[in-house]
């Protein structure tokens, strides 16, 4: 049972996750760390963060649905491997246990930071591919780099972003202001699909996930308000480097 301080603490983390997802990403490695400091137990900190943070992602998808109109075929595609790998996530992140996934805790939040400090180029390498037109026959089978992302993003989630636009403009061709629709619809799939396999767990915290829940949809209003006044790139790297900051923080402590 948490304590209103706890809670009060955990929602604080939720309103500038939803802000730093509007803005630039990485909003997990904000969240979860925090679930853990206030004593919820790893594996259950981050299953109460994905259910926490479903609503963010229906808003994204919602916000950018003009630009998934004419993709029905490809979402045909990539949804169920979305839905697959976020359930198949979810179940080897249960499996795993307290013991393990506290081990892989910092790995996991070091890779995370790797992966948002490399947003920027990945997003320059998709211009500089899409401005040279180079076709691709690979989009029958973006569902499958697409669920192999899916995996991971049901097991953790942080960084998830930057893989699915990668494995996207890997196998598809298209401008990438429709891809990162793509990309949006599949976080959402994702996300909602472990926390609904998380449901049947007895693992959320259902005190902080709810409170946490109404932060992150106040910080995403936040943030869209700010857009415009604060570099993205510049809190991009101030997340990374938190988060490279708190993996070493458990590395340290051990997990």
């Amino acid at each position: 049972m948490l304590t209103p301080l706890q809670l009060t603490l955990a929602a604080i983390s939720a309103l500038a996750a939803g802000a730093v997802n509007a803005l630039a990403g990485g909003g997990t490695l904000i969240t979860f760390p925090m679930l853990t400091f206030v004593g919820v137990p790893p594996v259950a900190a981050n299953v109460t963060n994905t259910v926490a943070l479903c609503p963010g992602y229906f808003g994204g998808t919602l916000a950018q649905w003009n630009d998934l109109r004419g993709q029905q075929g490809r979402l045909w595609l990539i949804i169920p491997a979305s839905i697959a790998g976020g359930v198949a996530g979810g179940y080897l992140l249960l499996l795993s246990g307290e013991k393990l996934f506290r081990e892989l805790v910092p790995y996991l939040i070091l890779l995370a930071s790797g992966l948002l400090a490399i947003q920027d180029p990945v997003r320059a390498w998709l211009t500089r591919r899409m401005a040279a037109g180079q076709s691709s026959s690979l989009e029958k089978v973006v569902w499958l780099p697409v669920g192999a992302a899916s995996v991971y993003g049901g097991y953790f989630g942080a960084g998830l972003s930057v893989i699915v636009l990668s494995a996207l403009g890997l196998t598809l061709e298209d401008s990438l202001t429709r891809l990162n629709a793509l990309k949006q619809a599949v976080a959402f799939s994702v996300n909602v699909a472990a926390a609904i396999f998380f449901l049947f767990s007895g693992q959320v915290v259902w005190s902080a996930a709810l409170v946490m829940a109404v932060g992150a949809l106040l910080g995403g209003v936040l943030g869209g308000k700010l857009a415009g006044r604060i570099k993205p790139s510049t809190l991009r790297w101030t997340v990374v480097v938190i988060g490279v900051v708190i993996s070493i923080l458990y590395f340290v402590r051990g997990g």
